[in-house]
Protein backbone atom coordinates (compact mmCIF):
# COMPACT_ATOMS: atom_id res chain seq x y z
CA UNK A 1 0.00 0.00 0.00
CA UNK A 2 1.27 3.34 -0.72
CA UNK A 3 1.90 5.98 1.37
CA UNK A 4 -1.17 8.07 -0.07
CA UNK A 5 -3.44 5.27 0.23
CA UNK A 6 -1.87 4.99 3.86
CA UNK A 7 -3.04 8.38 4.69
CA UNK A 8 -6.65 7.90 2.78
CA UNK A 9 -7.35 5.14 5.37
CA UNK A 10 -5.95 6.93 8.31
CA UNK A 11 -8.06 10.17 7.43
CA UNK A 12 -10.85 7.28 6.87
CA UNK A 13 -11.03 6.45 10.43
CA UNK A 14 -10.31 9.45 11.82
CA UNK A 15 -13.36 10.75 9.91
CA UNK A 16 -15.39 7.31 11.19
CA UNK A 17 -14.26 8.07 14.84
CA UNK A 18 -15.64 11.71 14.51
CA UNK A 19 -18.92 10.96 12.93
CA UNK A 20 -19.36 8.51 16.20
CA UNK A 21 -20.43 11.48 18.04
CA UNK A 22 -23.40 11.95 16.09
CA UNK A 23 -24.24 8.42 14.51
CA UNK A 24 -24.04 6.46 17.65
CA UNK A 25 -26.73 5.57 20.61
CA UNK A 26 -24.19 6.03 23.21
CA UNK A 27 -22.93 9.65 22.41
CA UNK A 28 -26.99 10.26 21.77
CA UNK A 29 -27.91 8.86 24.90
CA UNK A 30 -25.09 11.37 26.63
CA UNK A 31 -26.56 14.78 24.80
CA UNK A 32 -30.09 13.54 25.65
CA UNK A 33 -29.13 13.66 29.10
CA UNK A 34 -26.89 16.57 29.29
CA UNK A 35 -29.48 18.37 27.38
CA UNK A 36 -32.28 17.51 30.17
CA UNK A 37 -29.51 18.30 32.98
CA UNK A 38 -29.11 21.47 31.45
CA UNK A 39 -32.62 22.90 31.27
CA UNK A 40 -33.24 21.47 34.71
CA UNK A 41 -30.07 23.34 36.02
CA UNK A 42 -31.17 26.63 34.05
CA UNK A 43 -34.83 26.22 35.49
CA UNK A 44 -33.82 25.45 39.54
CA UNK A 45 -30.26 26.04 39.90
CA UNK A 46 -29.18 29.14 38.14
CA UNK A 47 -28.34 32.31 39.61
CA UNK A 48 -32.01 33.69 39.87
CA UNK A 49 -33.37 30.59 41.44
CA UNK A 50 -30.34 30.39 43.52
CA UNK A 51 -31.04 33.91 44.94
CA UNK A 52 -34.60 33.16 45.82
CA UNK A 53 -33.56 29.56 47.40
CA UNK A 54 -30.58 31.45 49.77
CA UNK A 55 -32.89 34.36 50.45
CA UNK A 56 -35.68 32.07 51.80
CA UNK A 57 -33.09 29.85 53.56
CA UNK A 58 -31.30 32.51 55.14
CA UNK A 59 -33.48 33.11 58.58
CA UNK A 60 -34.15 29.62 58.98
CA UNK A 61 -30.14 28.61 58.83
CA UNK A 62 -29.61 31.62 61.53
CA UNK A 63 -32.69 29.84 63.88
CA UNK A 64 -31.07 26.19 63.29
CA UNK A 65 -27.38 27.64 64.32
CA UNK A 66 -28.75 29.78 67.11
CA UNK A 67 -30.43 26.54 68.92
CA UNK A 68 -28.27 24.49 68.14
CA UNK A 69 -26.14 26.70 70.27
CA UNK A 70 -28.57 27.78 72.78
CA UNK A 71 -29.72 23.79 73.77
CA UNK A 72 -27.84 20.14 74.13
CA UNK A 73 -31.38 18.73 72.37
CA UNK A 74 -33.57 20.05 68.94
CA UNK A 75 -35.65 22.48 70.61
CA UNK A 76 -39.82 22.99 68.93
CA UNK A 77 -37.75 26.30 67.32
CA UNK A 78 -34.90 23.77 65.87
CA UNK A 79 -37.90 21.64 64.32
CA UNK A 80 -40.07 24.51 62.97
CA UNK A 81 -36.86 25.96 61.56
CA UNK A 82 -36.06 23.04 60.01
CA UNK A 83 -39.51 22.08 58.80
CA UNK A 84 -39.23 25.57 56.67
CA UNK A 85 -36.24 24.87 55.21
CA UNK A 86 -37.29 21.58 53.89
CA UNK A 87 -40.09 23.48 52.64
CA UNK A 88 -37.60 25.58 50.59
CA UNK A 89 -37.76 23.71 47.48
CA UNK A 90 -36.49 24.93 44.25
CA UNK A 91 -39.22 23.14 42.69
CA UNK A 92 -42.21 25.35 43.75
CA UNK A 93 -41.45 27.65 41.26
CA UNK A 94 -43.56 28.11 38.11
CA UNK A 95 -41.54 25.74 35.95
CA UNK A 96 -41.80 23.01 38.76
CA UNK A 97 -45.19 23.26 38.67
CA UNK A 98 -45.23 22.87 34.80
CA UNK A 99 -43.20 20.21 34.63
CA UNK A 100 -44.99 18.18 37.27
CA UNK A 101 -47.98 18.54 36.02
CA UNK A 102 -46.83 16.90 32.61
CA UNK A 103 -44.54 14.65 33.91
CA UNK A 104 -47.32 13.32 36.29
CA UNK A 105 -47.78 9.26 35.78
CA UNK A 106 -50.71 7.46 36.96
CA UNK A 107 -51.92 7.39 40.68
CA UNK A 108 -52.14 5.15 43.15
CA UNK A 109 -55.70 2.91 43.33
CA UNK A 110 -57.14 0.15 44.88
CA UNK A 111 -60.35 -1.06 42.86
CA UNK A 112 -61.19 1.44 40.74
CA UNK A 113 -58.85 1.81 38.27
CA UNK A 114 -60.27 4.61 36.72
CA UNK A 115 -58.91 6.55 39.20
CA UNK A 116 -55.11 6.11 38.28
CA UNK A 117 -56.41 8.86 35.69
CA UNK A 118 -58.81 10.91 36.77
CA UNK A 119 -60.61 12.06 39.81
CA UNK A 120 -63.33 14.75 39.23
CA UNK A 121 -63.04 17.91 41.57
CA UNK A 122 -66.72 16.77 42.98
CA UNK A 123 -65.07 13.08 44.33
CA UNK A 124 -61.90 15.26 45.74
CA UNK A 125 -64.43 17.53 47.29
CA UNK A 126 -66.07 14.28 49.41
CA UNK A 127 -62.88 12.89 50.14
CA UNK A 128 -61.35 16.09 51.83
CA UNK A 129 -64.53 16.19 53.53
CA UNK A 130 -64.30 12.85 54.51
CA UNK A 131 -60.73 13.44 56.02
CA UNK A 132 -61.48 16.68 57.59
CA UNK A 133 -62.48 14.91 60.74
CA UNK A 134 -59.59 12.45 60.73
CA UNK A 135 -57.64 15.94 60.10
CA UNK A 136 -58.72 18.18 62.82
CA UNK A 137 -58.78 15.40 65.58
CA UNK A 138 -54.55 15.32 64.65
CA UNK A 139 -54.62 18.81 65.08
CA UNK A 140 -55.85 18.39 68.05
CA UNK A 141 -53.50 15.72 69.05
CA UNK A 142 -50.51 17.30 67.71
CA UNK A 143 -51.33 20.80 69.83
CA UNK A 144 -52.00 18.79 73.14
CA UNK A 145 -48.56 17.62 72.96
CA UNK A 146 -46.80 20.36 72.16
CA UNK A 147 -48.08 22.38 75.47
CA UNK A 148 -46.79 19.43 76.91
CA UNK A 149 -42.95 19.72 75.10
CA UNK A 150 -43.02 23.71 75.32
CA UNK A 151 -43.90 22.74 79.22
CA UNK A 152 -40.86 20.62 79.43
CA UNK A 153 -38.69 22.55 77.38
CA UNK A 154 -39.16 25.96 79.31
CA UNK A 155 -38.19 24.02 82.44
CA UNK A 156 -35.37 22.55 80.89
CA UNK A 157 -34.14 26.06 79.67
CA UNK A 158 -34.78 27.91 83.23
CA UNK A 159 -32.37 25.61 84.39
CA UNK A 160 -29.90 26.89 81.34
CA UNK A 161 -29.95 23.33 80.21
CA UNK A 162 -27.51 22.55 83.20
CA UNK A 163 -30.14 19.74 84.25
CA UNK A 164 -30.05 16.53 82.50
CA UNK A 165 -32.98 14.88 83.73
CA UNK A 166 -34.72 18.11 82.35
CA UNK A 167 -32.93 18.23 79.23
CA UNK A 168 -33.83 14.26 78.95
CA UNK A 169 -37.68 14.93 79.57
CA UNK A 170 -37.48 17.71 77.41
CA UNK A 171 -35.97 15.54 74.49
CA UNK A 172 -38.71 12.64 74.84
CA UNK A 173 -41.40 15.42 74.46
CA UNK A 174 -40.50 17.60 72.14
CA UNK A 175 -39.27 13.92 70.01
CA UNK A 176 -43.12 12.90 71.06
CA UNK A 177 -44.61 15.75 69.25
CA UNK A 178 -42.97 15.63 66.30
CA UNK A 179 -44.37 12.34 65.92
CA UNK A 180 -47.50 13.69 66.06
CA UNK A 181 -46.87 16.51 63.69
CA UNK A 182 -45.96 13.40 61.28
CA UNK A 183 -49.44 11.90 61.86
CA UNK A 184 -50.99 15.04 61.55
CA UNK A 185 -49.31 16.08 57.86
CA UNK A 186 -50.36 12.61 56.54
CA UNK A 187 -54.12 13.69 57.95
CA UNK A 188 -53.62 16.79 56.35
CA UNK A 189 -52.53 15.46 53.06
CA UNK A 190 -55.60 13.68 52.35
CA UNK A 191 -57.82 16.08 53.25
CA UNK A 192 -56.07 18.43 50.81
CA UNK A 193 -56.52 15.61 48.14
CA UNK A 194 -57.53 17.58 44.50
CA UNK A 195 -59.17 16.60 41.38
CA UNK A 196 -57.03 15.98 38.00
CA UNK A 197 -56.91 14.34 34.75
CA UNK A 198 -54.05 12.83 33.71
CA UNK A 199 -56.12 11.94 30.05
CA UNK A 200 -55.23 15.49 29.18
CA UNK A 201 -51.06 15.17 29.91
CA UNK A 202 -50.06 11.84 29.67
CA UNK A 203 -50.76 12.46 25.57
CA UNK A 204 -48.59 15.28 26.13
CA UNK A 205 -45.61 13.98 27.72
CA UNK A 206 -45.37 10.95 25.40
CA UNK A 207 -45.24 13.23 21.90
CA UNK A 208 -42.85 15.19 23.27
CA UNK A 209 -40.58 12.66 24.72
CA UNK A 210 -41.02 10.56 20.95
CA UNK A 211 -40.29 14.07 19.71
CA UNK A 212 -37.03 14.46 22.13
CA UNK A 213 -35.83 10.57 21.10
CA UNK A 214 -36.48 11.12 17.42
CA UNK A 215 -33.78 13.62 17.15
CA UNK A 216 -31.37 11.01 17.48
CA UNK A 217 -32.75 8.81 15.47
CA UNK A 218 -32.98 11.07 12.33
CA UNK A 219 -29.23 11.59 12.75
CA UNK A 220 -28.91 7.75 13.53
CA UNK A 221 -30.24 7.55 10.11
CA UNK A 222 -33.76 5.73 11.50
CA UNK A 223 -37.35 6.24 9.69
CA UNK A 224 -38.64 9.43 12.22
CA UNK A 225 -42.17 8.64 11.23
CA UNK A 226 -42.10 4.49 12.11
CA UNK A 227 -40.09 5.63 15.02
CA UNK A 228 -42.62 7.47 16.48
CA UNK A 229 -45.90 5.34 15.86
CA UNK A 230 -44.29 3.01 17.27
CA UNK A 231 -42.77 4.80 20.29
CA UNK A 232 -46.14 6.06 21.24
CA UNK A 233 -47.38 2.46 21.16
CA UNK A 234 -44.65 1.40 23.64
CA UNK A 235 -45.82 4.59 25.75
CA UNK A 236 -49.23 3.12 25.82
CA UNK A 237 -47.70 -0.25 27.60
CA UNK A 238 -45.70 1.76 29.75
CA UNK A 239 -48.31 3.63 31.07
CA UNK A 240 -50.51 0.40 31.74
CA UNK A 241 -47.27 -0.86 33.40
CA UNK A 242 -47.00 2.34 35.65
CA UNK A 243 -51.09 2.00 36.44
CA UNK A 244 -50.78 -2.11 37.20
CA UNK A 245 -47.17 -0.90 39.36
CA UNK A 246 -49.44 1.50 41.43
CA UNK A 247 -52.10 -0.59 42.28
CA UNK A 248 -52.13 -0.84 46.37
CA UNK A 249 -51.37 -4.48 46.55
CA UNK A 250 -48.87 -4.81 44.05
CA UNK A 251 -47.44 -1.76 45.63
CA UNK A 252 -46.98 -3.80 48.84
CA UNK A 253 -45.76 -6.66 47.28
CA UNK A 254 -43.00 -4.61 45.48
CA UNK A 255 -43.99 -5.72 41.78
CA UNK A 256 -42.94 -2.40 40.83
CA UNK A 257 -44.24 -0.46 36.92
CA UNK A 258 -40.49 -1.73 35.77
CA UNK A 259 -41.67 -5.55 36.77
CA UNK A 260 -44.84 -4.83 35.22
CA UNK A 261 -43.25 -3.30 31.78
CA UNK A 262 -41.52 -6.56 31.29
CA UNK A 263 -44.46 -8.78 32.26
CA UNK A 264 -46.88 -7.21 29.67
CA UNK A 265 -44.42 -6.95 27.22
CA UNK A 266 -43.34 -10.90 27.47
CA UNK A 267 -47.20 -11.62 27.24
CA UNK A 268 -47.54 -9.24 24.30
CA UNK A 269 -44.57 -10.56 22.16
CA UNK A 270 -45.49 -13.98 23.22
CA UNK A 271 -49.29 -14.82 22.46
CA UNK A 272 -50.34 -11.82 19.90
CA UNK A 273 -46.86 -11.34 18.38
CA UNK A 274 -44.88 -8.02 17.92
CA UNK A 275 -45.56 -6.69 14.46
CA UNK A 276 -43.07 -4.89 12.14
CA UNK A 277 -44.45 -1.23 12.79
CA UNK A 278 -43.60 -1.53 16.49
CA UNK A 279 -40.03 -2.69 16.17
CA UNK A 280 -38.69 0.41 15.27
CA UNK A 281 -39.74 2.00 18.94
CA UNK A 282 -37.90 -0.93 21.00
CA UNK A 283 -34.49 1.17 21.35
CA UNK A 284 -34.27 -0.35 24.77
CA UNK A 285 -30.38 0.65 25.45
CA UNK A 286 -31.59 4.22 23.59
CA UNK A 287 -33.77 5.06 26.31
CA UNK A 288 -32.37 3.23 29.51
CA UNK A 289 -28.42 4.85 28.78
CA UNK A 290 -30.34 8.20 28.49
CA UNK A 291 -31.63 7.67 32.10
CA UNK A 292 -28.27 6.60 33.52
CA UNK A 293 -26.38 10.07 32.13
CA UNK A 294 -29.31 11.41 34.16
CA UNK A 295 -28.69 8.69 37.30
CA UNK A 296 -25.31 10.55 37.65
CA UNK A 297 -26.67 13.65 38.40
CA UNK A 298 -28.52 12.21 41.36
CA UNK A 299 -25.22 10.42 42.30
CA UNK A 300 -23.32 13.65 44.70
CA UNK A 301 -20.46 13.37 46.48
CA UNK A 302 -21.44 15.11 49.47
CA UNK A 303 -24.22 12.82 50.53
CA UNK A 304 -21.53 9.97 50.05
CA UNK A 305 -18.99 11.50 52.55
CA UNK A 306 -21.89 12.54 54.73
CA UNK A 307 -22.00 8.34 55.47
CA UNK A 308 -17.88 8.35 55.98
CA UNK A 309 -15.63 5.77 55.73
CA UNK A 310 -17.81 2.86 56.81
CA UNK A 311 -20.36 3.26 53.78
CA UNK A 312 -17.53 3.31 51.29
CA UNK A 313 -16.09 -0.11 52.52
CA UNK A 314 -19.57 -1.47 52.43
CA UNK A 315 -20.35 -0.22 48.76
CA UNK A 316 -16.68 -0.40 47.14
CA UNK A 317 -14.95 -3.29 48.95
CA UNK A 318 -17.44 -6.47 49.30
CA UNK A 319 -18.93 -5.21 45.75
CA UNK A 320 -16.27 -6.48 43.56
CA UNK A 321 -15.28 -9.29 45.92
CA UNK A 322 -18.77 -10.62 45.76
CA UNK A 323 -18.69 -9.88 41.27
CA UNK A 324 -15.65 -11.54 40.83
CA UNK A 325 -16.84 -15.25 43.11
CA UNK A 326 -19.86 -15.44 41.71
CA UNK A 327 -18.70 -15.15 38.51
CA UNK A 328 -15.88 -17.95 39.28
CA UNK A 329 -18.60 -20.22 40.77
CA UNK A 330 -20.80 -19.68 37.52
CA UNK A 331 -17.86 -20.77 35.30
CA UNK A 332 -15.89 -23.18 37.93
CA UNK A 333 -18.73 -24.72 39.40
CA UNK A 334 -22.19 -24.24 37.35
CA UNK A 335 -20.05 -24.26 34.33
CA UNK A 336 -22.53 -21.70 32.67
CA UNK A 337 -21.60 -22.53 28.81
CA UNK A 338 -22.38 -18.46 28.00
CA UNK A 339 -19.76 -15.98 30.22
CA UNK A 340 -21.58 -13.03 29.13
CA UNK A 341 -24.63 -14.56 31.01
CA UNK A 342 -22.80 -15.29 33.77
CA UNK A 343 -20.76 -11.99 34.10
CA UNK A 344 -23.99 -10.22 33.24
CA UNK A 345 -26.33 -12.29 36.06
CA UNK A 346 -23.24 -11.51 38.40
CA UNK A 347 -22.95 -7.53 37.65
CA UNK A 348 -26.78 -7.31 38.29
CA UNK A 349 -26.82 -9.52 41.37
CA UNK A 350 -23.47 -7.53 43.03
CA UNK A 351 -23.01 -3.56 41.65
CA UNK A 352 -26.83 -2.05 41.48
CA UNK A 353 -29.62 -4.27 39.09
CA UNK A 354 -30.47 -3.29 35.87
CA UNK A 355 -28.10 -0.06 35.61
CA UNK A 356 -25.18 -2.68 36.05
CA UNK A 357 -26.00 -5.58 34.27
CA UNK A 358 -27.22 -3.08 31.21
CA UNK A 359 -23.28 -1.61 31.27
CA UNK A 360 -22.03 -4.67 31.97
CA UNK A 361 -23.68 -6.79 28.74
CA UNK A 362 -23.14 -3.52 26.45
CA UNK A 363 -18.96 -4.16 27.64
CA UNK A 364 -18.86 -7.56 27.24
CA UNK A 365 -21.74 -7.44 24.46
CA UNK A 366 -24.02 -9.69 26.15
CA UNK A 367 -26.87 -11.22 24.02
CA UNK A 368 -30.27 -9.06 24.28
CA UNK A 369 -31.84 -12.35 25.75
CA UNK A 370 -29.00 -12.27 28.22
CA UNK A 371 -29.40 -8.89 29.29
CA UNK A 372 -33.58 -9.69 29.65
CA UNK A 373 -33.19 -13.10 31.51
CA UNK A 374 -30.45 -11.00 33.45
CA UNK A 375 -32.78 -7.85 34.70
CA UNK A 376 -36.09 -10.75 34.74
CA UNK A 377 -34.53 -12.73 38.00
CA UNK A 378 -33.17 -9.34 39.07
CA UNK A 379 -36.53 -7.86 39.35
CA UNK A 380 -38.26 -11.03 40.80
CA UNK A 381 -35.70 -11.61 43.88
CA UNK A 382 -35.36 -7.56 44.17
CA UNK A 383 -39.48 -7.72 44.95
CA UNK A 384 -39.05 -10.75 47.58
CA UNK A 385 -35.98 -9.39 49.34
CA UNK A 386 -37.31 -5.75 50.32
CA UNK A 387 -40.24 -7.52 51.59
CA UNK A 388 -38.44 -10.19 53.20
CA UNK A 389 -34.95 -7.82 54.54
CA UNK A 390 -36.78 -5.23 56.57
CA UNK A 391 -38.39 -7.80 57.98
CA UNK A 392 -34.94 -9.74 58.80
CA UNK A 393 -33.46 -6.44 60.61
CA UNK A 394 -36.20 -5.87 63.10
CA UNK A 395 -36.33 -9.69 63.97
CA UNK A 396 -32.26 -9.41 64.47
CA UNK A 397 -32.91 -6.13 66.56
CA UNK A 398 -30.63 -4.63 64.28
CA UNK A 399 -30.06 -0.71 64.62
CA UNK A 400 -31.41 1.29 62.00
CA UNK A 401 -27.75 2.12 60.67
CA UNK A 402 -26.70 -1.17 60.29
CA UNK A 403 -30.02 -2.64 58.90
CA UNK A 404 -29.91 0.38 56.79
CA UNK A 405 -26.43 -0.47 55.16
CA UNK A 406 -27.42 -4.13 54.96
CA UNK A 407 -30.12 -3.63 52.53
CA UNK A 408 -28.06 -0.86 50.50
CA UNK A 409 -25.59 -3.00 50.18
CA UNK A 410 -27.81 -5.87 49.34
CA UNK A 411 -31.35 -4.90 47.43
CA UNK A 412 -30.47 -4.01 43.74
CA UNK A 413 -32.93 -1.32 42.66
CA UNK A 414 -32.32 2.39 44.10
CA UNK A 415 -36.59 2.34 44.50
CA UNK A 416 -36.66 -1.02 46.19
CA UNK A 417 -33.50 0.28 48.42
CA UNK A 418 -35.59 3.53 49.47
CA UNK A 419 -38.81 1.49 50.32
CA UNK A 420 -37.15 -1.45 52.31
CA UNK A 421 -35.01 1.13 54.23
CA UNK A 422 -38.25 3.17 54.85
CA UNK A 423 -39.75 0.04 56.72
CA UNK A 424 -36.51 0.73 59.66
CA UNK A 425 -37.77 4.69 59.68
CA UNK A 426 -36.13 7.78 58.15
CA UNK A 427 -32.64 6.96 59.61
CA UNK A 428 -32.38 3.41 58.30
CA UNK A 429 -34.02 4.58 54.48
CA UNK A 430 -31.38 7.90 54.65
CA UNK A 431 -28.69 4.82 55.38
CA UNK A 432 -29.69 2.41 52.99
CA UNK A 433 -30.06 4.89 49.66
CA UNK A 434 -26.81 6.74 50.45
CA UNK A 435 -24.98 3.13 50.73
CA UNK A 436 -27.18 2.81 47.54
CA UNK A 437 -25.74 5.85 46.16
CA UNK A 438 -22.20 4.90 47.05
CA UNK A 439 -22.55 1.23 45.07
CA UNK A 440 -23.81 2.75 41.62
CA UNK A 441 -20.65 4.66 41.44
CA UNK A 442 -19.36 1.52 40.43
CA UNK A 443 -21.47 1.11 37.51
CA UNK A 444 -18.73 2.97 35.31
CA UNK A 445 -15.48 1.28 37.16
CA UNK A 446 -17.43 -2.17 36.58
CA UNK A 447 -17.88 -1.40 32.62
CA UNK A 448 -14.44 -0.41 32.08
CA UNK A 449 -13.09 -3.70 34.14
CA UNK A 450 -15.34 -5.64 32.72
CA UNK A 451 -14.04 -4.40 28.90
CA UNK A 452 -10.62 -4.53 29.92
CA UNK A 453 -11.02 -8.14 31.05
CA UNK A 454 -13.08 -9.36 27.87
CA UNK A 455 -10.33 -7.72 25.81
CA UNK A 456 -7.07 -8.99 27.78
CA UNK A 457 -8.75 -12.56 28.45
CA UNK A 458 -11.36 -13.68 27.38
CA UNK A 459 -10.63 -12.66 23.51
CA UNK A 460 -7.19 -13.87 24.04
CA UNK A 461 -8.66 -17.60 25.19
CA UNK A 462 -11.10 -17.46 21.95
CA UNK A 463 -7.42 -16.52 19.81
CA UNK A 464 -8.47 -12.82 19.18
CA UNK A 465 -5.04 -10.90 19.81
CA UNK A 466 -4.98 -8.41 22.48
CA UNK A 467 -5.94 -4.75 20.74
CA UNK A 468 -6.05 -2.18 23.02
CA UNK A 469 -8.20 -0.03 21.06
CA UNK A 470 -10.62 -2.57 21.56
CA UNK A 471 -11.02 -1.83 25.63
CA UNK A 472 -12.36 1.62 24.37
CA UNK A 473 -14.92 0.28 21.44
CA UNK A 474 -16.07 -1.72 24.18
CA UNK A 475 -16.28 0.38 26.84
CA UNK A 476 -19.65 2.01 26.94
CA UNK A 477 -19.09 5.22 26.31
CA UNK A 478 -22.86 6.50 28.32
CA UNK A 479 -21.12 5.63 31.16
CA UNK A 480 -18.72 9.07 30.55
CA UNK A 481 -21.56 11.11 30.42
CA UNK A 482 -23.07 9.35 33.80
CA UNK A 483 -19.29 10.12 35.82
CA UNK A 484 -19.35 13.56 34.65
CA UNK A 485 -23.13 14.54 35.70
CA UNK A 486 -21.83 12.80 38.54
CA UNK A 487 -18.97 15.11 38.83
CA UNK A 488 -20.40 18.15 37.56
CA UNK A 489 -23.32 18.44 40.30
CA UNK A 490 -20.98 17.42 43.51
CA UNK A 491 -18.56 19.77 42.52
CA UNK A 492 -21.58 22.29 42.37
CA UNK A 493 -23.43 21.43 45.21
CA UNK A 494 -20.30 21.73 46.92
CA UNK A 495 -19.72 25.34 45.93
CA UNK A 496 -23.55 25.76 46.97
CA UNK A 497 -23.43 24.58 50.89
CA UNK A 498 -25.52 21.61 51.99
CA UNK A 499 -28.40 23.41 52.54
CA UNK A 500 -29.15 25.24 48.83
CA UNK A 501 -27.64 22.29 46.84
CA UNK A 502 -30.01 20.24 48.77
CA UNK A 503 -32.72 23.10 47.77
CA UNK A 504 -31.98 23.57 44.39
CA UNK A 505 -30.22 20.22 43.02
CA UNK A 506 -31.81 17.48 45.13
CA UNK A 507 -35.50 19.84 45.09
CA UNK A 508 -35.11 20.89 41.96
CA UNK A 509 -32.51 19.87 39.13
CA UNK A 510 -33.72 15.90 39.85
CA UNK A 511 -36.93 15.90 41.56
CA UNK A 512 -38.26 19.01 39.75
CA UNK A 513 -37.51 17.33 36.06
CA UNK A 514 -34.50 15.36 35.35
CA UNK A 515 -35.64 12.08 37.99
CA UNK A 516 -39.09 12.12 36.88
CA UNK A 517 -37.85 11.58 33.16
CA UNK A 518 -35.28 9.14 34.07
CA UNK A 519 -38.51 7.51 35.47
CA UNK A 520 -40.08 7.42 32.30
CA UNK A 521 -36.89 6.46 30.63
CA UNK A 522 -36.56 3.90 32.59
CA UNK A 523 -39.97 2.12 32.24
CA UNK A 524 -39.94 2.40 28.35
CA UNK A 525 -36.27 0.76 28.25
CA UNK A 526 -38.00 -2.01 30.65
CA UNK A 527 -41.10 -2.10 28.07
CA UNK A 528 -39.24 -2.85 25.07
CA UNK A 529 -37.05 -4.98 26.87
CA UNK A 530 -40.60 -6.87 27.52
CA UNK A 531 -41.64 -6.69 23.85
CA UNK A 532 -38.32 -8.05 22.35
CA UNK A 533 -37.98 -11.37 24.36
CA UNK A 534 -39.30 -14.62 22.65
CA UNK A 535 -39.70 -17.12 25.33
CA UNK A 536 -38.37 -19.61 22.68
CA UNK A 537 -35.22 -18.07 22.48
CA UNK A 538 -35.16 -17.05 25.71
CA UNK A 539 -35.40 -20.72 27.13
CA UNK A 540 -32.56 -22.29 26.14
CA UNK A 541 -30.14 -19.81 28.49
CA UNK A 542 -32.43 -20.68 30.81
CA UNK A 543 -31.11 -24.09 30.56
CA UNK A 544 -31.26 -26.01 33.44
CA UNK A 545 -32.22 -23.22 35.94
CA UNK A 546 -28.10 -22.20 36.34
CA UNK A 547 -28.59 -18.57 35.97
CA UNK A 548 -31.11 -18.54 38.79
CA UNK A 549 -28.61 -20.33 40.89
CA UNK A 550 -26.38 -18.58 39.81
CA UNK A 551 -28.42 -15.48 40.97
CA UNK A 552 -29.27 -17.53 44.66
CA UNK A 553 -25.71 -17.79 45.56
CA UNK A 554 -24.36 -14.36 44.34
CA UNK A 555 -26.88 -12.93 46.60
CA UNK A 556 -26.76 -15.27 49.69
CA UNK A 557 -22.73 -14.47 49.64
CA UNK A 558 -23.71 -10.72 49.22
CA UNK A 559 -26.20 -10.64 52.07
CA UNK A 560 -23.55 -12.65 54.33
CA UNK A 561 -20.22 -10.87 53.39
CA UNK A 562 -22.26 -7.45 53.14
CA UNK A 563 -23.90 -7.73 56.66
CA UNK A 564 -20.48 -9.01 58.37
CA UNK A 565 -18.51 -5.79 56.59
CA UNK A 566 -21.20 -3.09 57.89
CA UNK A 567 -20.77 -4.92 61.50
CA UNK A 568 -17.31 -4.37 61.33
CA UNK A 569 -16.96 -0.94 60.18
CA UNK A 570 -20.52 0.54 61.74
CA UNK A 571 -19.69 -0.89 64.87
CA UNK A 572 -16.40 -2.13 66.00
CA UNK A 573 -14.21 0.28 64.00
CA UNK A 574 -16.31 3.32 63.58
CA UNK A 575 -18.96 3.36 66.63
CA UNK A 576 -19.18 7.96 66.74
CA UNK A 577 -20.28 7.75 63.01
CA UNK A 578 -22.97 5.50 63.64
CA UNK A 579 -23.74 7.60 67.03
CA UNK A 580 -24.03 10.57 64.50
CA UNK A 581 -25.86 8.46 62.12
CA UNK A 582 -28.41 8.05 65.08
CA UNK A 583 -28.91 11.36 65.42
CA UNK A 584 -29.81 12.14 62.15
CA UNK A 585 -26.52 13.33 60.46
CA UNK A 586 -28.21 12.54 56.58
CA UNK A 587 -31.14 14.84 57.22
Amino acid sequence: MSASQDHDVVVDVARSRLSDFWKLEDYWAIWNGFAILLVAFICFAGSGPREAVEKQLAPQLAVLKAEQERAPFKTIAWYNANAKKDGVQARRNDAGKFFAEYLGTPRRWATNIVESFYLSEDDAKARREKAADAHTKAKAATAAVLETAQTAEKAAAEAKFGDANLNKTASAAVEKWQSEVKKEARARDAATVKGYNLFTTLPVICLVMGLFFAVGITFMGGNVPKFLVAFLAVCFVAILAQCFGNQTQMRYYGVSAEAWAIIIGMIVANTLGVPEWLKPGLNVEYYIKTGLVLLGAEILMSKILAIGIPGIFVAWVVTPIVLIVTFIFGQKVLKIESKTLNITVSADMSVCGTSAAIATAAACRAKREELTLAIGISLAFTATMMILMPMGVKALDINPVLGGAWIGGVVDSTGAVTAAGAVLGPIGMATAATVKMIQNVLIGFTAFGVAVYWVTVVDRQAGVPINPFEIWHRFPKFVIGFLLASIFFSVLGGSFGGPVASATIDQGVIRGLSGGLRGWFFVLAFTAIGLSTDFRVLGKYFKGGKPVILYIFGQSFNACLTLTMAYIMFHLVFPDITESLLKGALR
